[in-house]
């Protein structure tokens, strides 16, 4: 069974001290690799699960709504709950675009320096 991953590597990396961890946590760099997750995660984060909720309510509270048919025995409810599968794909589709564009490239380049290979 052959994979693309290369093998593992021999050289040894050195592990960083408590006080190597706590000078990164408290480095410009890192202040901005948390600033970036917490501006696109947490937004998004509200802004599903408010469309949750609306969701949620809209079908227990308002019930002729949701039941009003848009084209065969597709209704209201229907489309809205097939949307929310949508928006969660699309949701982690652009995350996943968002971390390796922005995130990935800071946390390596921290990784490296803390493992010793900067």
């Amino acid at each position: 069974m052959a994979t693309d991953a290369p093998p593992p590597s021999k050289e040894e990396h050195k592990l960083p001290t408590t006080e190597e961890f706590a000078e990164v946590q408290q480095s410009a760099e890192f202040g901005e690799l948390r600033r970036s997750y917490r501006s696109f995660a947490f937004p998004l984060t509200v802004a599903f699960i408010v469309w949750y909720l609306l969701y949620v309510l809209l079908s227990n509270y308002a019930g002729d709504f949701m039941g009003t048919k848009l084209f065969g025995n597709i209704n209201v409810a229907f489309v809205f709950g097939i949307a929310q599968f949508v928006t969660t794909f699309l949701i982690a589709w652009w995350y996943a675009r968002h971390a390796g564009a922005k995130l990935d490239p800071k946390a390596e380049a921290i990784k490296t320096r803390m493992e010793g290979g900067a």
